[in-house]
């Protein structure tokens, strides 16, 4: 069973950028659609952005993102490394969260909810500051 560990988090200013990293073990990344959640104060967890699985039909990946995270968020993956990445540029103190990876079900009902993913990180805490 693949397994997922966040890296990254930490302090930053508002206006600043910072990286996550989602890196997988027991099994390749590429095989499945990973997404990012956070999870703030007092708040449920929700999509940010995912990625999905290679195909061997397209170079191609396709990518999904909150509406609050477009034009700020890149998600990306590097298949060498077995990582997923998070590029969070113009933070906000709203991004203040704790940023978890997980794996998309084969089967579910949207890519979008917390249901549908079942192998999870242990989160990786991001501050920002006003």
């Amino acid at each position: 069973q693949v397994l997922l560990k966040e890296s990254g988090g930490g302090l930053v200013q508002a206006g600043g950028s910072l990286r996550l990293s989602c890196a997988a073990s027991g099994g390749a990344v590429s095989n499945y659609y990973i997404g990012w959640f956070h999870q703030g104060p007092g708040k449920g967890r929700e999509f940010v952005a995912g990625i999905d699985s290679s195909s061997p039909y397209t170079d191609y990946t396709d990518s999904d993102y909150a509406d609050s995270a477009k034009g700020r968020f890149t998600i990306s993956r590097d298949d060498a490394k077995n990582t997923v990445y998070l590029q969070m540029d113009n933070r906000k103190p709203e991004d203040t969260a704790v940023y978890y990876c997980a794996v998309l079900r084969p089967r579910h009902s949207s890519r979008f909810v917390v249901d549908s993913y079942d192998i999870w990180g242990q989160g990786t805490q991001v501050t920002v500051s006003s």
